[in-house]
């Protein structure tokens, strides 16, 4: 939303400044995006006067131009046919850069002859497109600053330009006059009355207008007048500046008035050109199929239920969207018919969505404007249009009804404290509300019908509190309700997830915020990509389904770094997964995955490339971090994306997983284009079994000064057994001396013979009451021979 310093004092009277007018806007929440300030751009150009003007010897259309300047007299080339002795003119000294050629003038010869400098036209300082000869002024002092001049003799040619970003609950700032309501509430100036426009009718419109039954959902109500004997063309100067101020380029009167209300008053109008329309206009849905040609020449296919007006002849608008050119205005317009109608946001929404249509009617009706102000609109229109271009106009015709928007809400000004914190007085409060446009009935606020997204007590708050300034608020503690040590305030699960962030970042993994939404493609390879995790209105193609895991996320941000040559790639995430759409069909998870080379870099290379093991570690310390038991197992059966023989699943028994680690599957890498091999782990933080005592003291330190012993067994197993279940036999052989099991070596044929395999482990046994016999261990030994034999079918190797 744009608009200039003055258009905004038609409707505010201040003596602010372009400064603190940004200020406060931003501070109201109409945030200043930038101030274009034409003065400043014209500041270097200067004033000057032609004293001489010769025909050039070698070009006809050139003259030689002794022109006076604030430097003296400086030799001018010019080529423009205005260009003669006696006329005061705009210079360009070299160094001066001309916006409209985006050029720096320098000194240069033209022919022959030297030049120092240019004088300017309208179009080379972008004031106009006028660029048949140079500018002329009436007057002027020789080396005045043309802005200043400007300033003085023809201010709206160097106004300032404020841009702002409107929020879509603020359909109400989308006019210059909303805008300024806020000011004044704020205190910034005092808001202009705005006076209805009395026009009396010259007799019945000749037009009629109707809305069908079904259609009066999205069109509650459509006002038009018929003007007899316009005279269309140029847009008075006033006008032209304006709109070029703001970016829009000018074309006739009767097409750039709506464009002014619209940005003016938030009123977006549509002008027919009467003699065009055949029959009278009728609003309706459209059947399918039909098409129309635009005010943009370009050619449109409607679609079944999209509102449309029409007259005999077909389809003569897209409703609230954009018209068409069989009946738009031209310069031999004679007669026109103006409408001023209001239209459903939402159902304005699909169709603009639907043809792919920008337009400024479109934005602000999908937004919502002001219904009540519909037919006082109109008279706006019609009155700027009779008093710029004649004409009579008719009576107003009117189908349907002004929606009744008349809401109105308890007004408890000890509220603004409650949820705000702020201490405003009740005073002020209501005469926030009243500068509004709030109409206060005793506690209760009747709300305007320009604010369709006040619903409610706590926007009465929000509205007293953003005009109060919300900068003003001061943290202020809040009350201890008892004496002592406060309870946590996080829960079991986030006090998890802080661990395990903590714990992956000082490992070396760089924390990743991915969305929850991925590409079916991506979904599939993690056993996703179903219609019950697809959304129905995607914001695009690649994020079309809920993510079933973290792993496709943080390796498309993996193939990323790749491809801007970051090969060594260490990346975690913190988030939900989802096997559903419906409540409980997510679950929270920690992933990481790991790629490249890892290790302390030196002059020697010692760097190597990442393993399972690696994987594994990350997995186990981050599970310990977040309070896993420190007995697990190493189970196989991970899905599919993993690499069948290197990954793991670290379990609680065979049913209970708390995650899986190892390598990725190599064909869901080449589908996510990640170059090399990645390994990486996937966490469940609800599958940790929560301590079954809860205490705030360490557990007592079982310590021993006893002499642990370790036995070293090699067993002859089948090449098909697993190491875990000959460490969890040997294990269980006496679970109060044994401390620990581990595998030492794997030996594959040879002696051992074929389908056969050799596993070594140590045992190490931990006495606690007194130093072990050797009978004792003997007798340990005995026991893990036969358990082992038991479990495997294995025997004791010689």
């Amino acid at each position: 939303m744009k608009f200039t310093l003055s258009w905004l004092k038609t409707h505010l009277e201040t003596e602010a400044s372009v400064d603190e007018i940004a200020e406060a806007l931003t501070d109201l929440g109409l945030e200043v995006e930038g101030i274009e300030n034409p003065a400043e751009l014209l500041r270097p150009f200067t004033i000057g006067y032609v004293e001489s003007a010769e025909k050039h010897p070698d070009a006809d259309k050139l003259r030689v131009c002794q022109v006076r300047t604030g430097k003296g007299v400086e030799q001018i080339i010019c080529g423009a046919p205005n260009a003669r002795q006696g006329i005061t003119v705009v210079v360009a000294s070299p160094g001066v850069y001309v916006p409209g050629i985006d050029t720096t003038i320098g000194v240069g010869k033209i022919r022959g002859i030297e030049s120092f400098g240019m004088m300017a036209s309208e179009r080379e300082l972008e004031l106009s497109e006028e660029h048949d000869g140079i500018i002329e002024l009436a007057e002027g002092a020789v080396g005045e600053s043309f802005a200043d001049w400007l300033a003085e003799h023809d201010p709206a040619r160097v106004d300032p330009v404020i841009e702002i970003a409107i929020t879509p609950n603020r359909a109400d700032a989308l006019g210059v006059r909303g805008v300024a309501r806020d000011l004044a509430a704020r205190g910034l100036g005092t808001l202009k009355p705005l006076e209805a426009p009395q026009i009396a009718g010259k007799g019945a419109s000749g037009i009629a207008v109707s809305i069908d039954d079904d259609t009066l959902d999205g069109c509650p109500v459509f006002t038009g007048r018929l003007i007899k004997g316009v005279t269309n063309g140029a847009s008075p100067d006033w006008l032209q500046t304006r709109l070029r101020a703001i970016g829009l380029r000018p074309i006739s009167f009767l097409v750039d008035v709506t464009n002014y209300l619209t940005y003016d008053l938030n009123r977006p109008l549509h002008v027919f050109d009467a003699d065009k329309v055949q029959g009278n206009l009728r609003v309706h849905r459209a059947k399918g199929g039909e098409e129309i040609v635009a005010l943009d020449d370009k050619t449109y296919t409607l679609s079944a239920g999209q509102m449309v007006i029409s007259d005999d002849a077909g389809v003569q608008s897209i409703a609230g969207v954009m018209g068409g050119a069989a009946t738009g205005c031209t310069a031999e317009t004679v007669n026109v018919f103006v409408e001023s109608a209001y239209w459903d946001p939402v159902q304005i929404a699909y169709t603009g969505r639907a043809l792919k249509i920008n337009s400024d009617a479109r934005y602000r009706f999908e937004r919502g404007i002001d219904p009540a102000f519909t037919p006082e609109g109109l008279d706006h229109a019609v009155a700027v249009i009779l008093a710029v271009v004649g004409g009579e106009a008719s009576d107003v015709v009117m189908a349907g009804a002004v929606p009744n928007t008349d809401r109105a809400y308890k007004l408890d000004t000890d509220r603004v404290i409650s949820l705000v914190g702020m201490d405003i007085p009740a005073e002020t409060q209501r005469a926030t509300l009243t500068a509004l446009g709030f109409v206060l009935d005793g506690d209760m606020a009747h709300v305007p019908s320009w604010r369709g997204d006040v619903q409610g007590e706590a926007d009465l708050v929000e509205e007293v509190a953003r005009i109060a300034s919300l900068t003003k608020l001061v943290g202020v503690p809040m009350p201890r309700t008892q004496p002592g040590v406060p309870k946590p305030v996080l829960t079991p699960a986030q006090v998890r997830a802080g661990a395990a962030r903590r714990t992956a970042a000082s490992l070396g993994y760089n924390e990743c915020v991915t969305y929850t939404f991925i590409d079916q493609a991506a979904a599939a390879l993690f056993g996703g990509g179903t219609d019950v995790t697809r959304l129905e209105n995607p914001i695009s193609s690649e994020m079309s389904h809920m993510r079933p895991a973290l792993l496709p996320g943080l390796l498309q941000a993996a193939a990323r770094n790749q491809a801007r040559g970051f090969n060594d790639v260490a990346l975690f995430e913190v988030g939900d997964i989802f096997t559903g759409g419906e409540p409980g069909e997510q679950r929270p998870c920690v992933s990481g995955i790991l790629i490249g080379r890892t290790g302390p870099k030196s002059v020697h290379g010692d760097m190597r490339a990442v393993d399972v093991f690696d994987a594994k570690a990350d997995a186990e310390a981050i599970l310990a971090a977040m309070g896993a038991p420190a007995k697990v197992q190493i189970l196989r059966g991970g899905e599919g994306w993993w690499h069948p023989g290197r990954h793991g699943q670290i379990c609680l028994g065979p049913k209970k997983v708390l995650g899986v680690f190892g390598e990725l599957h190599p064909k869901v890498l080449r589908a996510l284009d990640i170059k090399g091999t990645a390994v990486g782990f996937t966490i469940f933080p609800s599958e940790i079994p929560l301590p079954r005592n809860k205490v705030n003291t360490r557990p007592a330190l079982l310590a021993t000064d006893l002499q642990a012993v370790e036995r070293d067994f090699a067993f002859v197993v089948d090449a098909q057994v697993e190491a875990l279940t000959l460490v969890n036999a040997a294990a269980g052989a006496d679970k109060a001396l044994i401390a620990d099991v581990r595998v030492f070596d794997e030996f594959i044929g040879g002696a051992v013979g074929e389908g056969r395999k050799s596993l070594a482990i140590t045992v190490r046994l931990q006495p606690t009451d007194a130093t072990l016999t050797e009978a004792q261990i003997d007798g340990v030994a005995k026991q893990i021979v036969a358990k082992v034999e038991k479990a495997t079918g294995g025997t004791l190797r010689g």
